[in-house]
């Protein structure tokens, strides 16, 4: 039995929690300074905090190695099993031809791409965060718009920073039910706090795609759509989340913001086209062009067919794929379905893996659910082989297809695998709790540290659940011995991590691969750091605020 420490190191919280950053510190400057590549950056960086555990924790070896198997598992299911499937969706319908049909059709919605942008990666793929989530949107979004014409470096920079507001109610309300359960707050209650921090953020999200997509000039020329794009999404997302039913909070904000985006382009369109811009912008730094981005299978490579004149058939066909994953994933969280579909799961006890908390509980992460039937890569699955039928694409095409997208995500399946195996042994072995200790140990500029520790629960899991889980209850205690409202600290956990999940080496291997951008995952941490750089102070910022007189009225 091991019992996890709080400062292990001669009893300082400071020193322990110095020693607990040193894998995490390394792993960042290795992607973000040094430029190796992701999987050598996350197995230093395992191995680092493997050495900490057993050395500075005293952590027993086989524990160690125990909780690194089970992250590596929990990386290949469900993180990998998700990305495959919704990767292996979009490879036949680009090798049938349907998905330039898609691009047609959103060409005629408006032939701008900072445009279509906003719409797939902002509107389209908040909806696959609130019915998925787990790097879906992601995957999904930025093998949309390298179809689309974007650079492979400016499709996935996009999907990366559109996937953070929806993140707080996704996987239909997921995080904000955990929070509940480890905090003892009521969710509702928890849910109207997050609704006064999160919304906000979702007015300026997409005024920093329109940075990423064309600069100054996208914003300039195409704010009109963002405003839009923005206030749709946030004005829903605050009314559902205060009033209504949390596990739609995101369905609702995502489709109204898509269908207020595509009115406002029936009476209105930027006067000038990006067509002129992309040219320059794509090789200013963006990466090459979707027919030249680096995909070893040639699937991403291909460059746009020139087709027909599509008729009503032919672009239904073209949105199949996608309709009948929404269909699914809805369908899915419906309760008698979802209860059918947990029923399979099957949960046990992680061989190798006795850890208690230091308050003697059973640490929940040693024990695996592999719910094999109830996670979203099998719904993907699942609505693969539907569209494979509906598409007409034989087995061996559908067959072929999935193999060379397990060819592609080779070296991203390490990645992950070594990451989450990374995350395991941080969590297990206590250096995940001593540095949250020490971040409470702030007094009243706790206020201002705790979004961070929401951003730092999700950036190293990749998921704002795992982070509400780690510093959920964690939050609420400090902010009842500093005298913020606990539960402000809760929704600010939560809404941290909205901004953590850009910078997930999880989420930076999964984009990554999805591109075919494998080894790049540095460069792209360079691009959303910035993003995460303007967001993160100003959510501090709104929580610091909300803890004093000028806008604590707004703390249910």
């Amino acid at each position: 039995m091991y019992h996890q420490p709080t400062a292990p190191l001669g009893g300082s919280l400071g020193w322990s929690a110095l020693t607990a950053a040193i894998p995490l510190l390394l792993l960042f400057l290795l992607l973000g300074v040094f430029r190796v590549r992701a999987w050598i950056a996350s197995v230093t960086g395992l191995l680092v905090a493997t050495a900490v555990a057993v050395g500075g924790y005293g952590m027993p070896f086989g524990t160690a190695v125990a909780g690194a198997a089970e992250g590596a598992v929990f990386g290949l299911f469900p993180a990998m099993w998700i990305v495959a499937n919704a990767i292996w969706v979009y490879r036949m319908t680009r090798g049938s031809g349907d998905f330039d049909r898609l691009r047609e059709a959103f060409s005629r919605v408006s032939d701008d791409r900072r445009v279509q942008g906003l719409i797939i990666a902002f509107s389209f793929g908040a909806l696959l965060e609130a019915l998925a989530g787990f790097g879906a949107p992601v995957a999904i979004c930025s093998a949309m718009l390298v179809a689309l014409g974007l650079s492979a470096m400016r499709a996935v920079t996009v999907s990366m920073i559109a996937n953070t507001v929806p993140v707080a109610w996704g996987g239909v309300g997921l995080p904000i039910i955990t929070l509940g359960q480890v905090t003892g707050i009521p969710v509702d209650t928890l849910s109207r706090a997050t609704a006064h921090l999160v919304p906000v953020l979702a007015l300026f999200v997409p005024v920093l795609l329109l940075v990423v997509l064309d600069g100054a000039r996208g914003v300039r020329e195409v704010w009109p759509a963002a405003a839009v794009a923005g206030v749709s999404f946030a004005v829903p997302q605050y009314v559902v989340a205060t009033f209504g039913p949390i596990q739609l909070v995101d369905i609702v904000a995502a489709l109204a913001s898509a269908g207020s985006v595509l009115l406002l382009t029936r009476f209105w369109q930027p006067r000038r086209s990006d067509h002129s811009a992309r040219a320059g912008a794509e090789a200013s730094g963006g990466g090459a062009p979707a027919p030249t981005a680096a995909d070893a299978t040639g699937v991403l490579t291909a460059p746009p067919r020139v087709l027909p004149a599509a008729s009503r058939v032919d672009v239904l066909r073209a949105f199949a794929p996608y309709l009948v994953i929404i269909v699914f994933f809805t369908v899915s969280v419906v309760p008698g379905v979802k209860s059918a579909l947990t029923a399979a799961t099957m949960t046990f006890a992680w061989p190798g893996l006795s850890v208690r908390t230091p308050q003697d509980e059973p640490v929940a992460l040693a024990t695996y659910k592999f719910d094999w039937l109830a996670t979203p890569g099998t719904v993907l699955l699942i609505a693969g082989i539907v569209t494979a039928m509906l598409l007409r694409i034989d087995a061996r095409s559908a067959l072929r297809a999935y193999g060379r997208t397990l060819w592609q995500l080779r070296e991203a399946a390490g990645t992950v695998m070594a990451v989450l195996a990374l995350a395991y042994v941080m969590n297990l072995s206590g250096q995940t709790t001593t540095l949250g200790l020490f971040l409470a140990t702030a007094g009243s500029f706790f206020v201002v540290l705790s979004p961070l520790l929401g951003w730092f629960g999700t950036a190293v899991t990749g998921s704002d659940t795992s982070s509400n889980s780690l510093f959920g209850a964690l939050q609420v205690s400090a902010a009842q011995g500093t005298g913020m409202p606990p539960n402000l600290a809760a929704a600010a956990n939560t809404a941290g991590g909205v901004l953590g999940k850009m910078m997930s080496p999880q989420n930076l291997a999964i984009g990554a691969a999805a591109v075919g951008l494998a080894g790049r995952e540095g460069e792209i941490l360079r691009r959303v750091v910035v993003a995460s750089a303007v967001l993160v102070p100003a959510l501090c910022l709104l929580v610091s605020l909300q803890s004093t007189p000028v806008l604590g009225w707004l703390v249910p």
